[in-house]
């Protein structure tokens, strides 16, 4: 049944929210939110003390592993890690509390699909620990009218040519325990939800699923599990008062997961 799921996006060791589509290398032009001093352990101590499980916690760039490593121990179990996770430390991130690390771009190595590596994340984490970020764009649209997204990595600024499609989500499914996809074009905008990925998501992934990217209300959430019929989670960052969002309370999401159980 669909569940809201939270985040802790870190930034120089800082919690923020981030427009998605901002982030570069360099840090230039980068365009937040929200900031800010209360640490990433006190909003994983508030997800614990809540139950409410699944968060992802993301490290955006350097300088982000201090603060990660704090939220992990402070709710162990409770939080999925990303950012920067290939084979060398993944079990690392495991190991200090992580339920799963999170892998995209180190998996696509020029753009390519590295089956290689992909074994050896399986094989450092566990295919149960093991999530993959195919966090994506929208590129045009089929002969038969509909749209195609082709997965995003390097902080969503690259395209490269395998697209969301039945055949790579039953693919990648063998490696993997659940899917974390971001609609980059719509992260952290509040300009609603690309409801045409989450029905596409509920119909053709085999396994568990979130769905990120331009929630901005209650209505929202209930709107994902109708149309996804339940199968696909709703991560909700900027829109939530935690986070100096105005369009949903953080309450009403917990109270939203009460109701699924």
């Amino acid at each position: 049944m669909t569940k809201f799921r939270p985040c802790i996006d870190l930034h120089d060791g800082k919690v923020k929210q981030i427009v998605g589509s901002s982030l570069t290398d360099s840090g230039a032009g980068l365009k937040t939110n929200f900031e800010t001093d209360r640490s990433p352990a006190w909003f994983a101590e508030l997800y614990k003390k809540d139950g409410i499980t699944g968060g992802h916690l993301i490290m955006l760039g350097k300088g982000n592993e201090e603060a990660a490593l704090e939220a992990l121990a402070a709710y162990p179990g409770g939080l999925q890690v990303g950012g920067g996770i290939n084979a060398e430390n993944a079990s690392k991130y495991i190991n200090a509390g992580a339920s799963h690390v999170i892998v995209t771009s180190w998996i696509f190595p020029e753009g390519k699909l590295d089956r290689k590596r992909l074994e050896e994340l399986v094989n450092a984490a566990g295919r149960e620990h093991l999530i993959l970020d195919l966090s994506c764009k929208r590129t045009g649209l089929d002969q038969n009218g509909k749209p195609i997204w082709n997965i995003a990595i390097n902080r969503w600024q690259t395209l490269i040519d395998i697209t969301i499609s039945r055949e790579t989500l039953t693919d990648l499914a063998n490696y993997c325990d659940q899917f974390l996809i971001h609609a980059a074009d719509v992260e952290g905008k509040q300009q609603g939800m690309d409801e045409d990925l989450i029905r596409f998501l509920a119909r053709y992934s085999p396994i568990p699923t979130t769905y990120a990217g331009g929630a901005k209300s209650l209505d929202d959430l209930k709107r994902c599990k109708e149309i996804s019929n339940g199968k696909i989670d709703l991560t909700i960052g900027s829109a939530l008062d935690m986070f100096g969002g105005k369009g949903v309370k953080y309450d009403e999401c917990v109270k939203f997961n009460k109701a699924q159980d």
